[in-house]
């Protein structure tokens, strides 16, 4: 068997056996990347001499026994988390050769627990996009279909978890950048709740809804790397002091009795026919496997989008006004004066979506609309969050499709920003709200894959991490591999 094709426990089990050693591993995925990144343009940067360095450090902690769980254990990073003298991007000219001082926490903690970096991975620019069509370094592709999308914003870390050119990697989601993608390419990836991973070296888009999180081909393996994430961090005043479970243990948690609600307002109009279909498969699998099957109803959460493109635009707004020309970043040509590198440094250096939410962000601030737009936004966040809670006295997990729709194709939404922003119709709650919530695969449709999606209340990744491991138990959709890439 192929050292690409197995899991995290898997290949956990085989570098402490000593089966294969963390160099081996490692350049193993490398000569991967070498041979398939270029048509699916999933990374921005790969590291070889620093993976191959780390490798080198893993395999002398295991022999000097060392070694702790993960050591040795290749993954990568969405380009949003800064890493200590990596270019970190965030998928944008503003950032196009920014070199990081330090080290996100995250990848702080990967590193302690012995992990192996192989790169920063290909991203929607700023976060901003559902598709990864917005990079300044051009398009993702899906592995599935080179013609197709693979979802926003952390389509990067997405292909490479799907075409196995990575076993694991870090992502971002602020209104379902982590969830999307991972339906949209058939892979498993769990938003935790917000407050449970530290944002510290996160490079911050909206910051009331940024959270990091995992990108797996199962729930078992998110589960390995959420682990070594998950945590209290002082340096970051979000970050909940709250005890982490051990996750990996609680996987085999099983599923008689626990309650599952299917939410009515996710399959209104909008949810495609075959989409539909293959969630409600999933749903009576749940069913087959003893869970109770419950019906509820969030009124308000069809008004998530509206609410979310209110908010994360305001925060966005306040956040990239860092980005000025002055201190670091993209800075424009002989500027004349002040006000010219201001202007021109911005204009320059920040793609039309950014600029459109940075608009739109402003002006939902200004003199005038704040209480028209911002703080009606507030108000319908609330009451979106409060018909969560009341969900959750009616069921222990809240189950519905991830996203509306399979992948669609490259350039075919970019022209049309309100189409696009509904592709994260189902997704948004979520952030909105705080809560965790999972996206695992659930069956194909015309050879594209549909995802499930699985929400729960704060802290309970442990519960939403176990029924989804129940149901990857009894069926092989996250196995599958897009036949260019077994």
């Amino acid at each position: 068997m192929s050292l690409h094709t197995l899991s995290v426990a898997e290949l956990v089990t085989g570098l402490a056996a000593k089966k294969f050693s963390a160099v081996e591993l490692t350049e193993h995925f490398l000569a991967r990347i070498g041979l398939m990144n270029e048509a699916l343009n999933a990374y921005i940067t790969v590291t070889p001499e620093r993976a191959l360095a780390d490798a080198r450090r893993a395999d002398a902690a295991r022999s000097a026994g060392q070694a702790v769980l993960l050591t040795g254990l290749p993954l990568a990073h969405k380009d949003i988390f800064c890493t200590d003298g990596v270019r970190t991007t965030c998928g944008s000219k503003m950032l196009g050769e920014f070199v990081a001082p330090y080290d996100a926490t995250i990848v702080e903690r990967l590193q302690a627990a012995g992990t192996v970096t192989l790169g920063k991975t290909n991203m929607d620019e700023f976060a901003m996009g559902s598709s990864n069509e917005t990079s300044y370094f051009g398009p993702v592709r899906n592995p599935w279909d080179l013609a197709k999308v693979p979802g926003g914003s952390s389509g990067g870390s997405a292909a490479a978890v799907a075409a196995r050119l990575a076993p694991v990697a870090t992502g971002t989601d602020t209104g379902g950048s982590i969830r999307q993608p991972a339906a949209l390419v058939g892979i498993s990836g769990i938003k935790p709740t917000y407050g449970r991973v530290s944002r510290y070296g996160m490079i911050a888009f909206a910051s009331s809804l940024d959270q990091a999180g995992v990108m797996a081909a199962s729930a078992a393996d998110c589960a390995y790397l959420l682990q070594a994430m998950a945590g209290f961090d002082p340096r970051d005043s979000t970050s909940v002091n709250a005890p982490v479970p051990n996750y990996v243990a609680e996987l085999t948690t099983p599923l008689q009795g626990l309650r599952i609600g299917v939410v009515r307002e996710f399959f209104g109009p909008g949810l495609e026919t075959a989409t539909g279909a293959l969630v409600q498969a999933a749903i009576e699998q749940y069913r087959a496997l003893g869970a109770t099957i419950v019906d509820v109803s969030c009124p308000n959460l069809p008004l998530s989008v509206p609410t979310y493109y209110v908010v994360a635009p305001a925060e966005c707004s306040s956040n990239l006004s860092r980005f000025d020309g002055v201190r670091f970043g993209y800075r424009c040509q002989e500027p004349r004066d002040l006000m010219d590198l201001y202007k021109r440094s911005r204009g320059e250096g920040f793609g039309d979506e950014v600029k459109r939410r940075i608009m739109t962000g402003t002006y939902v601030l200004s003199a005038g609309y704040y209480d028209a737009y911002y703080l009606q936004a507030q108000k319908v966040r609330n009451l979106i969050s409060a018909e969560f809670k009341h969900a959750f006295t009616q069921a222990d997990l809240l189950i519905g499709p991830t996203s509306p729709t399979t992948a669609f194709d490259i350039g075919s939404k970019v022209d049309d920003p309100i189409t696009m922003y509904l592709n994260d119709i189902y997704t948004i709650g979520a952030n909105l709200a705080g809560l965790p919530a999972m996206s695992i695969p659930c069956g194909f449709s015309q050879n594209l894959p549909v995802g499930l999606q699985l929400l729960g209340p704060h802290f309970s990744e442990s519960r939403i991490l176990s029924a989804a491991h129940g149901y990857q138990s009894v069926t092989d959709f996250h196995q599958r591999v897009p036949a260019a890439y077994v």
